[in-house]
């Protein structure tokens, strides 16, 4: 987790070639494509959605924001917390008829616990000692120290196939694998993929959420927010998975439509990413090019400072969110810090934050500069298929300028971002957010100082004082001891302005009624794209 009325030749814009048609199949329409087949290097949410449909994990993610068993059938924990052992579905299969067998399990495992350059799925490996099949269904998984969460652990480290990923695991292979035909064992099998146009999947019959009256789910990718809306106005497609809050009330009264606004399947969180490396930690390679002045803590809370959340949300969000204070989302519960006061909306506070820093205006163009003479002149990106960015950077901009900060604003293409974002460090702000599970562990990680090299951590924030603290929950066996450290390390990072979160946005999507019937919409959490809910639709008469 990451997001205009224009004619309507536009509807047809996307990046290479159209999908097939075909009947029985459902259409759903989103504004992003997954920047990667290869779930150890992708980053965005479109890739993970299309994971979470093409591979089977040890756990899944529901709707309730609950764990179940996927492949697993039962688990037993040995006493001192450290060891388990999982017995496996008999019958899986992947998609080219192999068995799943537990020592594709364990090669999964270890796979990306050996690969620390993994952007994402590395994290969830941290405390993995040593992973064993014992036989064909059944895996040891040995800890370093107990966790409280292995089953958040375990629900995103997709499975893969022993057979072919053997051969990719070493050195420059395990990045450069493109797995083309993206063999996994989930509800769904990969069709066809066209970068930037579309993902064709068709159900693996043999698995237990393999729809079965329907012939596959094909995701089509958009050029522009205001087509994604037009074509499912249309009928060109049956479904989206977001769009401009401004076409809500729109679609609402449109005939065979149906929309929801509701917390999404993998709570959200919009972050604006200031970039405050200390040249010292720059990763070998880096471009280390941000702006000097982000690196000064009064700098930032200046920012915060002149920062309207409350506004942002009723323009850009119209409503549909809620404030932000830290990189753990409301969504997450208990594990959200409801305690911290938000720094208020104050620009006279901010202006006098910077003249005591001595930012001062010397040449009387409205744009202070830094003691050195460098202007206060910022670069704000953010990624082309954001729905809310365009409108959020433009009122950042004139929030900021009232305090004598200008901004230069671009939209970048997703991939090109992620390059100059991690471990580049290639830029000033940047507006983008992030999807979770139900565990407060991942976003944590974001923060420490070992995500600097590796890409993880986007902003630069090193704290030893922090990274300790995130050892230490993460192997806090009790809950409320745990709860109270994670609350204590988002009150440092809000301290310290490692980010300025603007709100926690509701996912708004909507379904055609006249296409297909039975989307899950009626759970705690909003995600038609999910293997729940696809498995559940039936043709309409």
């Amino acid at each position: 987790m990451r997001h205009f009325f224009i004619v309507l030749i536009l509807l047809s814009l996307f990046a290479c070639t159209n999908p097939p048609q075909q009947d029985g199949m459902v259409r759903i329409g989103w504004p992003g494509s997954p920047d990667a087949r290869h779930p150890g290097i992708a980053v965005l949410s479109q890739a993970y959605s299309i994971f979470a449909l093409v591979y089977d994990t040890l756990y899944a993610l529901e709707l309730d924001g609950s764990y179940a068993p996927s492949l697993v059938t039962n688990s037993t924990q040995s006493q001192d917390g450290t060891t388990y052992t999982f017995h496996l579905q008999p019958n899986a299969s992947f998609h080219d008829g192999q068995p799943v067998t537990a020592h594709d399990v364990a090669f999964s495992l270890s796979f990306y616990h050996d690969h620390p350059d993994f952007p994402l799925l590395y994290a969830y490996t941290r405390q993995f000692k040593k992973i064993t099949a014992t036989d064909n269904h059944t895996v040891v998984l040995e800890l370093t120290e107990p966790v409280p969460n292995i089953e958040s652990q375990l629900a995103f480290l997709f499975i893969l196939p022993k057979h072919i990923w053997q051969s990719h695991t070493e050195g420059e292979k395990a990045l450069q694998f493109d797995n083309a035909n993206m063999i996994g064992s989930g509800p769904f099998r990969l069709v066809e993929y066209a970068q930037n146009a579309f993902v064709h999947l068709e159900p693996h019959a043999s698995h237990p959420l393999a729809p079965k009256n329907i012939h596959g789910v094909i995701f089509q990718t958009f050029a522009n927010q205001d087509a994604l809306v037009q074509a499912i106005r249309t009928g060109q497609v049956d479904a989206i998975t977001e769009m401009p809050f401004t076409a809500f009330e729109g679609l609402k009264t449109q005939a065979n439509i149906q929309v929801f606004s509701g917390t999404p399947s993998q709570p959200e969180v919009t972050d604006i990413i200031i970039n405050q490396l200390d040249p010292q930690n720059a990763p070998e390679g880096s471009i280390t090019s941000g702006h000097p002045a982000l690196r000064d803590v009064r700098m930032r809370k200046a920012l915060a400072l002149a920062t309207n959340k409350q506004r942002l949300i009723d323009i850009v969000l119209l409503g549909h969110g809620s404030l932000g204070k830290t990189l753990i989302p409301d969504g997450l519960g208990h594990w959200f810090n409801s305690e911290l006061t938000d720094y208020p909306f104050d620009p006279e506070q901010a202006k006098a934050l910077l003249d005591d820093a001595n930012y001062q205006d010397t040449d009387g163009d409205g744009i202070r500069e830094m003691p050195n003479g460098q202007p206060l002149n910022f670069r704000v990106s953010w990624p082309t298929d954001s729905t809310i960015s365009p409108r959020m950077a433009r009122m950042l901009s004139e929030m900021w300028a009232d305090i004598g900060i200008s901004t230069q604003l671009q939209a970048v293409d997703p991939d090109a971002l992620t390059a100059l974002c991690c471990p580049a460090f290639d830029y000033d702000i940047i507006l983008w957010g992030w999807t979770t599970a139900s565990d407060p562990a991942f976003l944590l990680d974001i923060m420490t100082s070992y995500g600097i090299p590796t890409g993880t951590n986007e902003t630069g924030y090193a704290d030893p004082t922090y990274d300790a603290k995130y050892q230490q929950q993460a192997i806090a066996l009790d809950a409320q001891k745990r709860q109270q450290i994670v609350w204590d390390m988002q009150r440092q990072v809000h301290e310290a302005v490692t980010y300025i979160i603007p709100f926690y946005p509701k996912v708004l999507q909507a379904y055609r009624t006249d296409r297909f019937s039975g989307w899950v919409t009626n759970t705690p959490r909003l995600g038609i794209e999910t293997p729940r809910s696809l498995s559940a639709l039936t043709p309409q008469p």
